[in-house]
């Protein structure tokens, strides 16, 4: 028996924010004061360093729930299977539905008992919860799924990763442009086929580096709501995450007795442009190897940074045909990999 992935699926929300809509709004320090450039130079830097252009937002009606669903329906026709045959639904986001122009996040019912809802599934032993893991949360989704159908508790799971970002951004915070909505979704499943799981690594850092992404104020101090928003101290993550995700991904290919030039894509979390090659470069000089090219597909570009939905949308758009120079064929190796709040960092070594 091997444990695969026999569907996937995404939703691209339709709205799509350019970098040149931010021009008009008020970036400030965090303690409020003007930052002494004009936009079109700050607009300018944020590119150079993240690689986005663009990003998507969910149009008005739509809540995290909602786009977790149309994933969802997409994996699951992919799949070919009844979804009453679903041992568990989970959910991986950060923030819940937040409506828009809400200024509470709303969690209860699950996200996951959500999706179970919408997908009309009646059998009450389909099993759904939320995975909150930062970033990494489609990934460790995957991690326990695989776990749940090796100890023989579950024979197919769905797996989403979900956020709408755009509804807890800081409009005063640079920051705010990294950020994104989308949704991607698979069915693991234990098939006869060969491939599929073959190691996997996580790991959670919280001595000094639990608050690195944490809910904070609007950087505008004339503001008197007490809404908060996503905020991140970036080079500290940045110098974290090149510390430490190398080593797990080099630590998960280890368990996976896979030579290193036998993988065909590393699928990484689309957080930054820079950050990412820079991490994958130092994997590759773990193994005093240089970075191949076309190794990394990329989203960021155009998608923005969806959170948990940015590496299941990667596979499941290069798997479509729908990436440009990338493709997967059967028998590659491929590395999932993903850092984020918590700070949690895992990775999966996965044949397809």
């Amino acid at each position: 028996m091997n444990i695969k992935i026999t569907g996937t699926g995404s939703y691209i929300p339709n709205v799509v924010e350019k970098n040149e809509d931010f021009h008009h709004h008020q970036f400030l320090n965090t303690d409020g004061s003007s930052i002494n450039s004009d936009n079109e130079v700050i607009i300018e830097k944020f590119k150079a360093i993240t690689g986005i252009g663009e990003r998507r937002y969910v149009n008005e009606s739509l809540c995290t729930s909602d786009i977790a669903f149309y994933a969802a329906q997409n994996a699951i026709s992919d799949a070919n299977i009844n979804p009453e045959e679903i041992d568990y639904i989970i959910v991986a986001h950060n923030y819940g539905d937040v409506k828009h122009n809400a200024e509470q996040s709303d969690t209860v019912p699950s996200i996951a008992s959500r999706v179970k809802h919408l997908l009309k599934i009646k059998n009450p032993k389909c099993v759904g919860y939320d995975m909150l893991f930062g970033c990494p949360g489609w990934i460790e989704g995957t991690i326990q799924a695989n776990a749940f159908i090796k100890a023989g508790i579950a024979k197919k799971c769905l797996i989403i990763g979900a956020e709408t970002l755009s509804r807890v951004i800081d409009k005063h915070d640079r920051d705010s442009m990294i950020y994104s909505d989308g949704a991607g979704a698979v069915i693991l499943e234990a098939t006869n086929d060969d491939g599929g799981i073959l190691a996997h690594e996580s790991a959670t850092y919280t001595l000094d580096e639990a608050h690195y992404i944490f809910f904070g104020e609007t950087n505008n101090q004339d503001i008197s709501d007490k809404r908060r928003y996503i905020k991140m101290y970036g080079r500290k993550i940045y110098e974290f995450a090149l510390s430490n995700v190398p080593a797990a991904m080099k630590s998960c290919l280890d368990q996976s007795g896979i030579d290193i030039k036998d993988i065909k894509k590393i699928l990484i979390h689309q957080a930054n442009e820079k950050m990412d090659e820079a991490i994958v470069q130092r994997f590759y000089k773990l193994y005093d190897m240089e970075m191949p090219e076309m190794i990394m597909p990329m989203t960021i570009n155009k998608l923005g940074n969806s959170s948990v939905a940015t590496v299941p949308t990667l596979y499941d758009l290069i798997l479509r045909g729908e990436l440009d120079g990338h493709e997967i064929n059967k028998g590659d190796h491929i590395l999932f990999a993903s850092v984020g709040a918590g700070m949690n960092i895992n990775a999966i070594v996965y044949k397809y």
